[in-house]
């Protein structure tokens, strides 16, 4: 049965994830102990004691995940399973992309640092937040989207499933639609607590940062094909994943399209790797038939078959 290991995203993070893999595994105390030194702060605290408050914050919360899942894979890989094919929800895709060996641990991490500080930046820098839109087709979010004209921008930002796509841009643009969706028959249009707007043109400030770091680096082929998130498509050579990449902070992920295309591709079970179960969920709202499970503890990799 052809596999595809999916890595979450912000928001999946939670006090005390991780913690197990470094008190129990001697790759785990590796990675927390580098993460550390590449961090300059005390990460493995912030992740494993909080405050909650401090985890949420955008430039320890992508680490974190990032960190945690990065070890998760990399025990699976130790146990001798490997995906036929991997994808990561937004900063996922870094997860992704190292345990598909496109770079190292570290130079994976010194990446999600950059993009996790600037992201921040750029929130601080020009206002900016996101919404759920639920129970609304894609096209009909992005019309309202378009069609909005007064100050501000809002683009549609994550189609997360069908009927729940995130919307992302100018606080008061983003309530105008948010609003337009409730008149137009939303099920639910809820604004998520983020620091800016993530995958949207006030992000331009991340990508300058992220891109000349991007274009200091030697990205290596992947092992399995990585479907990215601005395509939805499987790349493999390091030059498309490095545009990839920089393209993804501005774009919206096309989750639901990359589901599909793996599953047009023939890949039949999923499992997510990393904390939390949003990945599932998604895959759930898709096609309740769908084979999923969730690696997130190490007693969860020790009992992991396909």
């Amino acid at each position: 049965m052809k596999t595809a290991w999916l890595f979450p995203g912000q928001a999946s993070q939670k006090v005390g994830m991780g913690k197990d893999l470094f008190d129990q595994t001697d790759l785990g105390r590796q990675y927390f102990e580098r993460a550390n030194e590449i961090m300059g702060c005390d990460i493995q605290t912030i992740i494993f004691y909080g405050p909650e408050d401090t985890l949420k914050q955008t430039r320890y919360t992508q680490p974190s995940i990032y960190i945690v899942s990065v070890i998760l894979g990399e025990l699976l890989k130790g146990k001798g399973v490997a995906p036929n094919a991997v994808a990561g929800h937004s900063l996922g895709e870094y997860s992704a992309l190292a345990v598909a060996n496109a770079f190292d641990f570290e130079t994976g991490l010194s990446l999600v640092k950059v993009r996790a500080d600037s992201m921040a930046k750029a929130g601080e820098i020009q206002e900016g937040t996101m919404a759920a839109i639920i129970g609304m087709g894609d096209e009909a979010v992005t019309d309202l989207c378009s069609g909005y004209s007064e100050n501000g921008v809002v683009v549609a930002a994550n189609f997360n499933s069908p009927g729940q796509v995130v919307i992302s841009g100018s606080p008061d643009a983003v309530n105008a639609v948010m609003a337009s969706a409730r008149e137009s028959g939303a099920r639910i249009a809820v604004q998520l607590n983020v620091s800016g707007a993530f995958h949207s043109p006030l992000m331009t400030p991340a990508r300058e940062a992220l891109a000349e770091m991007l274009d200091s680096l030697e990205i290596s082929d992947t092992l399995y094909p990585v479907f990215t998130n601005v395509d939805a498509k499987p790349v493999t050579q390091g030059n498309d994943i490095k545009n990839s990449l920089i393209r993804q902070l501005e774009n919206p992920v096309l989750w639901t399209k990359s589901i599909f295309s793996m599953k047009e591709l023939g890949i039949e079970s999923f499992v997510e790797v990393g904390p939390g179960k949003v990945l599932q969920g998604l895959n759930k709202r898709m096609d309740r038939k769908t084979l999923s499970q969730g690696v997130e503890s190490l007693e969860q990799v020790e009992n992991f078959n396909v």
